[in-house]
């Protein structure tokens, strides 16, 4: 049967999210359809609201980052019954093709056919208003009460986990997270700055910790940022503002020639180019975390020559949901310091304002009771 249920659908780019009553179809063969729980906010959501260039991707419901409770499956679908707690995942993973067998990515070639890159979001869609098809954003669309996602597209999560806590683990803490252990490596003992300290940036930073790093510095222009980075493993805290040099030299001074390690979680191409010079230049690693897709990124040659690595990560590489959920309750990884918020889906104009302004690191939204 179609679910009528409420949703905030972003009619067109820049203007507020509104409230709707939506239907949404159930699932066809291969597809879930969610109960979604709780959802928070992340920035990917305003990069499409507010910057991506391509209006074509509208009228769509926006959200990615959450967690839900199965409500019914499609033919086809075994591994998920109606009940089981679930985190919908925008970068789904086939489990057959090259990528997915490959321990080097966790790119999936079929996952992508299943989404428009330039509109952000899924071929198909099971949602609609007043008999109008709504985008499917990034295969997910979580800031609605119900949802339908491909099955390779979900993962299964322990039946214990609170989620609105582990619904940050369908992003922002996976990708920066992972940046640092999965996609820079870093080594015990090593010298790392993390540039930009927002949820991701913060969850490099947790993550640099976890791998053994001796000295991490936090790069932001918002000094209020350094106590909350020192929860998570901070021991530095440069804020570019405060130097009329480049920061790459602050930190090249800092750090005998520059750092082990430099992760840029800002998406500002001028942020990436500064983060890659802040690296030794013989075998210092960059790693590229923030998305923006309008702009072009220059270095020149023998930036790279002399050794350095310029790497790129999306969602932390292969991370594994289930096991990070797992992490959390066995309190190897932090969660409940990232939510500086916590609202209900009708106040989801208010959370996206508190990212624009940089007065949160995470808004949580209650969507469904479980």
């Amino acid at each position: 049967l179609v679910i009528v249920c409420k949703a905030a659908v972003a009619w067109e780019p820049n203007k507020p999210l509104k409230m709707e009553e939506i239907q949404v179809a159930p699932p066809q063969a291969d597809e879930v359809r969610i109960k979604i729980v709780a959802t928070a906010v992340c920035h990917s959501d305003l990069y499409h609201l507010l910057e991506n260039r391509n209006t074509d991707g509208f009228p769509t419901v926006l959200g990615h980052e959450a967690a839900g409770v199965v409500e019914s499956v499609g033919e086809g679908v075994t591994e998920f019954q109606p009940g089981d707690k679930v985190i919908p995942v925008f970068l789904s993973q086939c489990g057959e093709c090259r990528f997915c067998k490959s321990p080097k990515t966790n790119q999936c070639v079929t996952a992508w056919t299943r989404i428009h890159q330039d509109l952000m979001a899924s071929v198909e869609s099971r949602l609609s208003c007043n008999g109008k098809r709504l985008h499917q954003f990034m295969g997910t669309s979580t800031f609605s009460e119900y949802t339908v996602v491909h099955q390779t597209a979900v993962a299964k999560i322990d039946p214990n986990a609170p989620l609105d806590k582990v619904c940050l683990i369908g992003c922002g803490i996976s990708t920066g997270y992972g940046a640092a252990v999965n996609t820079a490596k870093v080594e015990p003992g090593s010298t790392c700055a993390v540039f930009g300290l927002g949820a991701v940036g913060l969850a490099a930073v947790m993550g640099c910790k976890s791998a053994g790093a001796e000295r991490i510095i936090a790069v932001d222009i918002i000094a209020d940022k350094f106590e909350k980075a020192k929860v998570f493993g901070a021991t530095d805290f440069v804020n570019p503002k405060d130097h009329d040099r480049p920061i790459n030299q602050v930190l090249a001074d800092m750090t005998s020639g520059g750092v082990d390690y430099s992760i840029e979680c800002a998406g500002k191409v001028e942020v990436m180019r500064s983060a890659l010079e802040s690296c030794v230049g013989s075998w210092g690693v960059s790693v590229i975390v923030g998305w923006t897709d309008v702009c072009d990124v220059a270095v020149r040659p023998g930036q790279l020559v002399a050794g350095r690595t310029w790497k790129g990560s999306v969602f932390g590489g292969k991370v594994g949901i289930p096991g990070m959920v797992q992490a959390y309750l066995d309190k190897k990884l932090k969660l409940d310091e990232f939510i500086t918020h916590k609202m209900t889906l009708d106040q989801v104009n208010d959370a996206i304002d508190l990212m624009k302004q940089c007065k949160c690191i995470r808004t949580v939204l209650t969507v469904c009771q479980q």
